[in-house]
């Protein structure tokens, strides 16, 4: 089952997207059917949620790890990505001048479907409702600046800078994708999600001992080998088959 959110000119409408319409649901994840089927051709397809913590991982792929050096952490290494970062499918994506160097981080993301504290990992997995693509956009420049401080929220926290889309699936096999990231159509990283150190439902299940989650909270499961420069003017686009492809442009700063 695929979840997406769409505006059209009555508002911002969450459903289950099936044959080109999304039929409206009273919430995500919900049964309850909320009005009559919309035709996507006529509407503007949103990031399929916006959550209340968007959460990234560090160091969550063992060939990164390896080639980088780093040791396998047996709890997530997480930051936050500012609400305002979210953006979805489609969108025109502004490198401001302050972020300098910045990068594409293809990624795996997890989308919460219901509430979870201290939970365990068969409680984990029966929190998730699915998948979605993510591209945890990052400047190198902010990360990097202050050596006594690496600055991960503010590097990741520009607006725009945490894509998600195109839609929630809720019917994949995690074990079975492949991220990959097309930069004006060329491959530019391909990684197996597979190779993952902490698997969704550890992720979770460790991070509820963090935090609370809720409904439409996002997990970013970190990225691999292969993270390139990025510049204005450059269609990135995320695809996992399986869930989908979710593509945004790179814009200069504006004048303003």
């Amino acid at each position: 089952m695929k979840w997406g959110r769409i505006e059209t000119e009555a508002g911002i409408v969450t459903g289950v997207i099936a044959d080109g319409m999304l039929h409206p649901r009273a919430g995500l994840g919900s049964d309850e059917a909320a009005g009559d089927p919309l035709p996507l051709a006529d509407a503007r397809l949103l990031a399929p949620c916006q959550p209340g913590k968007f959460i990234g991982l560090w160091n969550n792929f063992h060939a990164a790890a390896e080639k980088n050096g780093n040791t396998i952490p047996d709890h997530p290494l997480w930051f936050l990505k500012p609400d305002s970062s979210v953006t979805g499918h489609g969108s025109e994506v502004e490198l401001p001048a302050a972020a300098g160097r910045c990068i594409f981080e293809g990624e795996l993301g997890i989308v919460i479907g219901q509430t979870i504290r201290q939970g365990s990992e068969a409680e984990a997995e029966a929190a998730i409702l699915g998948y979605t693509c993510v591209n945890d956009i990052t400047s190198l420049d902010v990360l990097n600046a202050d050596p006594a401080f690496p600055q991960w929220t503010r590097s990741k926290g520009f607006e725009g800078f945490g894509v998600l889309g195109p839609v929630i699936e809720t019917d994949v096999d995690w074990r079975a994708l492949t991220v990959k990231v097309l930069v004006g159509g060329r491959e530019r990283q391909s990684y197996a999600a597979s190779d993952m150190i902490l698997s969704p439902a550890e992720i979770v299940s460790k991070l509820s001992h963090d935090v609370t989650f809720s409904p439409g909270d996002v997990i970013a499961c970190g990225t691999s080998l292969g993270a390139r420069p990025i510049r204005a003017g450059q269609e990135i686009e995320v695809v996992i088959e399986g869930i989908g492809a979710v593509s945004v442009t790179t814009v200069a700063p504006s004048e303003a």
